[in-house]
């Protein structure tokens, strides 16, 4: 059996405000807000929501937020199997900035990305929009879980087949518009699990928004290792001064969380 900590950590970058979002659910704990930090004590289940809004100051923030909490409102609200609460919750939490933008037309064009993850002794279950990375880290080694809405794997598949350089994939200006996102639209890309993904001892899954591609995998698979005993609020902590040290002048908002399976009685 597995229980689970979490860790949560965020930093504005360079930008002049902060449009990342994110929320936990622990056990039977309020959902908390995101902030620059905040962890939670091992519970044998977890909910975890992270959203990358867009739309300015005002609509991106709000976006994001309004994401997050609707999310967990509906998904702890809603009886039967983890994949139609989170299906569901997605689909309410893109029907509330529907009725935001029209209730406020001004806010036409806000969005957010959205990761929603579900933690239980079944294994780990998501649903996501957008290009937010959920990742999975095993013996060393980090995978991506979800799939990326953006523009970057389609330009990447140009890079392979030849059509143009890696290099103008890389740099392609056009490489981070999304083809997907909760705008309170028809939503054009779903990424979910097909079934529980199966958790080991010493797995980690980090939540996180798009800043975090400042970091090479290899440097998230370094971190990782590196502060994996301390745990997932260590974890979450040096990503994120690892994001802040790069010193990028054009570096977006980030926001990780970081959530670690033991267990039960293990270190």
């Amino acid at each position: 059996m597995l229980e689970f900590d979490f860790g949560r950590r965020a930093t504005q970058g360079a930008r002049e405000y902060q449009e990342d979002s994110a929320a936990v659910r622990a056990g039977t704990f309020a959902a908390q807000s995101a902030g620059s930090g905040g962890s939670g004590v091992a519970c044998p289940e977890l909910l975890a929501v992270l959203a990358d809004g867009m739309g300015g100051h005002t609509g991106g923030a709000l976006a994001s937020r309004i994401v997050c909490d609707k999310f967990i409102d509906v998904f702890d609200g809603k009886a039967g199997p983890v994949a139609e609460r989170l299906m569901t919750s997605l689909t309410t939490a893109n029907d509330a900035i529907a009725d935001k933008i029209n209730a406020d037309p001004v806010l036409s064009g806000m969005g957010s990305t959205l990761i929603g993850v579900a933690f239980t002794d079944k294994g780990v279950e998501w649903v996501s929009v957008g290009d937010s990375p959920l990742l999975l880290f095993r013996r060393g080694e980090v995978a991506l879980l979800n799939e990326d809405h953006s523009l970057a794997p389609e330009l990447d598949r140009l890079a392979a087949a030849g059509q143009i350089t890696r290099e103008q994939a890389r740099h392609d200006p056009r490489r981070h518009m999304l083809r997907s996102a909760v705008t309170g639209e028809e939503l054009d890309l779903i990424d979910q699990s097909h079934k529980p993904l199966i958790l080991e001892h010493g797995d980690y899954v980090v939540l996180a928004s798009d800043g975090l591609h400042t970091l090479e995998t290899s440097e998230i698979e370094r971190l990782i290792s590196a502060y994996a005993d301390d745990g997932a609020d260590a974890v979450a902590g040096a990503l994120i001064r690892s994001v802040e040290a790069m010193r990028d002048p054009h570096q977006d908002n980030a926001t990780v969380v970081a959530v670690r399976a033991r267990g039960v009685g293990q270190g």
